[in-house]
């Protein structure tokens, strides 16, 4: 069973380790949305994107590939 809380859980990247560039995301709305909610760990209450899933998709394949494209 998923709850609205589940829905809406905010997860930080498991990328995220060292404590300066943390990401997160909401997994839960992504099938419902095609879009994946993204937004800065140390300010919550700031601005979040909607990213769509194809381009949040490219962006995890990057960092996982160290991909350092501008």
């Amino acid at each position: 069973m998923t709850t609205t809380a589940d829905v809406t859980r905010w997860v930080t990247s498991s990328y995220s380790n060292t404590g300066d560039s943390c990401v997160e995301w909401v997994p839960g709305i992504v099938s419902t949305t095609g879009a994946v909610p993204v937004r800065d760990s140390k300010n919550p209450a700031g601005p979040t994107l909607a990213v769509p899933v194809t381009a949040f998709a490219a962006f995890v394949d990057g960092v996982k590939s160290g991909s350092q494209h501008r």
